[in-house]
């Protein structure tokens, strides 16, 4: 039976039952063992909620039937710990949790939240429990976990193996709704949850709990939980685990290749679509910036839903839920417009963003949230930035540049709806370029505040000129941006969908700027200015790298020149 694309699915089990595609982590489950109480971060959208679900499987003793079924295709089935399923699991799910209402409101959510699960893990092990206990889904849901705790330890049952998906869930939306008396009260001594995490410490302390797993995006309620829980050991940025959630590119390639396969996808395409991924999803170093990138998991089987189902590249490559996560950006940011203009200007323009490496390596807390300078850190690890080197941050993927370019139109109310219909459809209808920018600098660059232009640069044009021919030309095109040669990395190119009508055909752009007082100082008249002959060498150099790649593509190559807001020259080399 051919495989299937089970986009967004975070049940194991299911995946296992409809044959879905599998990319196997499960080596990394020998290598958690050796970790006491591990605590892993990433943003959303990475395979999270599927991770805990096959550590649930995994552990469950109610689950050891099922073993072969579920495992006998993976590295950890081949290749058991003496752990597997040998414990109860209580598997919990905070994101469950409602965080409106009173403190008393959201205790009563947590409580019902927790009670439910320990009240269902009862019910698949009651051979062992034999109505020893019961939860009463009114009580604490420390309180029943303290219970379960001391059944196990006075009738010497397996011990406890405890999962906590999404634990920052309800205490992030408390920060982000500004509701500090309801976080403060959270998080005070003899709080609910503080209690609740004092009860999982004395359970590990006792040995009940065999060992307990926490993931979730932001690490702010650690720092507050500190002494309830502080037996957690924090692995989001050590180097073993960087890949244990995410697709590295060799796990992509071997996923790709499968699909084609599979589907029987002409394989003359199979480089192209590689190329394309490569730019749109992959892109996120959380430890090392020199080592090998991981692709966001949820956004490349968005990609490859679409892409099986109908044959075709997707016209928007990018997932419409990893736009809501912008929501996250705008109530943080709403508080300080200026800031958050500054901020988004920035990676627009120059995409680097600087950071303090003591605040990314270290637990923080809420009153850190909404500073100016933290904004790079809480960006890292809701997966909006990533890792440039040990001192600069930037956007990680052409998804990402462009989600950013959208944000930067919002925030200076600069059109992009409503006056570019003609343009484009020239375009479609005669593909020319140099008429194509001259609409751009008319109807979008005329639209910018005169302050924009002192901070802008090469990127900003590229990045904003890309941005508005997506919205338009996607149909017909994807597009890379600094794309590697021998020679170097091209600014923007303009790549012919191979379904589509502009099939094999490459516009390759590269872009140079003069800041207006550049400009002057230099005595640059537009109307007269040449062509450089090194940046006809320059641009010469990445086509030759393209042609020994697509030696059949039809390749036109331009040079733009950008002074300030006061004009363009564009250039078209003519091929060697």
């Amino acid at each position: 039976m051919r495989k299937r694309i089970l986009y967004a699915n975070a049940n194991y089990e299911e995946i296992v039952s409809k044959n879905g595609y599998f990319v196997d982590k499960t080596g990394y489950i020998e290598r958690l063992e050796e970790v006491e109480n591990p605590i892993f971060l990433r943003p959303r959208r990475f395979g999270k909620s599927l991770w805990c679900r096959i550590l649930e499987c995994y552990y469950s003793i109610s689950r050891k039937d099922d073993f072969e079924r579920l495992f006998g295709h993976t590295q950890i089935g081949r290749n058991p710990t003496p752990l597997r399923n040998s414990f109860f699991v209580l598997h919990l799910d905070f994101s469950l949790v409602n965080p409106t209402g009173s403190i008393s409101d959201i205790e009563k959510s947590f409580n019902h939240a927790c009670n439910i699960r320990m009240k269902t893990m009862l019910g698949v092990s009651g051979s062992w429990f034999n109505d020893k206990i019961k939860i009463d889904i009114r009580e604490s849901a420390a309180g029943n976990l303290q219970m379960i705790s001391g059944c196990i330890q006075e009738n010497r049952l397996p011990n406890l193996f405890v999962i906590i998906d999404e634990y920052d869930n309800f205490a992030n939306h408390l920060i982000v709704s500004r509701k500090d008396k309801n976080y403060q009260e959270l998080t005070r001594d003899g709080g609910f949850l503080k209690t609740f995490f004092k009860t999982l410490k004395e359970g590990r302390k006792s040995g009940t709990v065999a060992n307990v797993f926490t993931t979730g995006v932001l690490p702010v309620t650690i720092d507050e939980l500190a002494s309830g829980f502080n037996v957690g050991t924090f692995i989001t940025l050590d180097p073993e685990f960087e890949a244990m959630l995410g697709f590295t590119q060799t796990e992509t390639d071997d996923l790709l290749d499968r699909v084609y396969q599979d589907y029987g996808i002409d394989p003359s395409t199979r480089k192209e679509v590689g190329d394309l991924i490569r730019n749109h999803y992959n892109g996120y170093h959380f430890v090392d910036p020199e080592g090998e990138a991981v692709y966001n998991s949820r956004n490349l089987m968005y990609f490859l839903y679409h892409f099986t189902r109908y044959r075709t590249i997707p016209e928007f490559l990018t997932d419409m839920n990893l736009r809501t996560d912008l929501s996250w950006f705008r109530r943080i940011t709403e508080a300080n417009p200026a800031n958050t203009e500054e901020f988004v200007d920035q990676l627009t323009a120059k995409n680097l963003i600087a950071y303090d490496n003591r605040l990314l390596t270290s637990k923080f807390d809420m009153f850190q949230f909404f500073e100016k300078g933290f904004y790079p850190i809480l960006f890292f690890y809701l997966g909006m930035l990533t890792r440039k080197d040990d001192f600069y941050l930037k956007l990680p993927n052409l998804n990402m540049q462009q989600i950013f370019a959208e944000y930067f139109n919002e925030i200076h109310r600069i059109d992009v709806s409503t006056k570019y219909a003609e343009m484009m459809q020239n375009f479609v209808s005669r593909p020319d370029l140099p008429r194509l920018f001259a609409d751009y600098w008319e109807r979008y660059i005329s639209q910018l505040p005169e302050a924009v232009f002192q901070k802008v640069n090469e990127n900003f044009y590229r990045t904003t000129f890309f941005e508005l021919c997506s919205r338009y030309l996607s149909k017909w095109f994807t597009w890379n941006v600094e794309r590697s040669y021998p020679k170097g990395k091209s600014d923007l190119e303009f790549v012919g969908k191979y379904h589509e009508k502009f099939a094999g055909k490459r516009i390759v752009i590269e872009f140079k700027y003069y800041s207006n007082a550049k400009a002057k100082e230099r005595g640059i008249d537009i109307g007269t200015f040449s062509l450089r002959e090194k940046d006809t060498e320059q641009i010469a150099g990445y086509v030759e790298g393209l042609r020994q790649e697509y030696p059949e593509a039809d390749i036109s190559q331009y040079v733009i020149y950008c002074f300030g807001n006061k004009g363009f020259r564009v250039f078209e080399i003519e091929a060697m």
